[in-house]
């Protein structure tokens, strides 16, 4: 966190976003942007060849082309030095988010399970589309009652989410499965899936549910001029999530003194 003085006496406290940047990266710009856009918070870029993330609240992987993404998407990105304190931390209960890219490469730094393949109608797609929550309170949901519907942007050629029967089984039995694509009533019907995601799958969590990865760009819906200020609600929920925590290991501090 960053702690700030003000004019006064009041200081106020910034939660430190951190933004990985892989060479082929495009969307770290957008994610600050939006971030920076967020009473309370404070991103900033970290290179991919940096090696801890100590100072940092959460982490945010953007989309883009990370690099080496001819193999597959995030299959060498997976192995930048950033990624043993992304994956440390995240098993220590750190938040982290994956946007597009950032979903594949978390996919296949074993953060989470599936993986993301080729759009079934081998074109890339660019669209506004709507999802659907299926789980409230989760870490990224806070504040998104079930079925409420969530208008986010994507931009992808490999979004295609893939798991074999008893890891879809397991992700719909421990409930993380986060977004599911849908129309605009909220039916998760075939026409309403841009690129065949098995089961209209938009976003997925770890079992822990502190690592959340999604194909859609919520950094390109927390602005109202873009279209859309849903993808604000993620974020904002992060900083909720984050908050209580804080909130939970100073009361536990208190008893342990006491």
């Amino acid at each position: 966190m960053i702690i700030t003085q003000s004019s006064g006496l009041r200081t106020k406290t910034k939660m430190r976003f951190a933004v990985i940047q892989f060479p082929g990266s495009n969307c770290d710009q957008d994610c600050l942007a939006a971030i920076n856009g967020l009473d309370g918070l404070h991103a900033e870029y970290v290179w991919h060849k940096e090696t801890s993330l100590d100072n940092f609240d959460a982490v945010v992987l953007p989309g883009g082309f990370a690099y080496g993404d001819y193999l597959r998407c995030g299959a060498i990105a997976r192995f930048s030095p950033i990624m043993k304190s992304v994956i440390s931390d995240a098993r220590a209960g750190k938040l982290v988010l994956g946007t597009c890219n950032g979903f594949q490469v978390l996919c296949e730094a074993g953060l989470l399970p599936g993986a993301l393949v080729r759009n079934r109608s081998l074109r890339f797609v660019c669209e506004m589309v709507t999802t659907r929550v299926e789980v409230d309170q989760s870490s990224f949901t806070h504040g998104c009652p079930k079925g409420s519907l969530l208008r986010l942007p994507v931009a992808h050629g490999e979004g295609c989410f893939f798991a074999d029967a008893a890891t879809l089984q397991e992700l719909n039995a421990n409930r993380q499965v986060i977004l599911r694509y849908s129309d605009s009533e909220g039916r998760v019907v075939p026409d309403a899936n841009p690129n065949g995601s098995i089961e209209n799958i938009a976003g997925i969590c770890d079992r822990e549910r502190n690592v959340f990865g999604l194909m859609p760009h919520p950094d390109r819906a927390s602005d109202a001029r873009l279209g859309s200020m849903d993808g604000a609600k993620i974020f904002r929920s992060m900083v909720q999530t984050i908050s209580a925590n804080h909130a939970a290991g100073r009361s536990e501090r208190v008893k342990q003194v006491a």
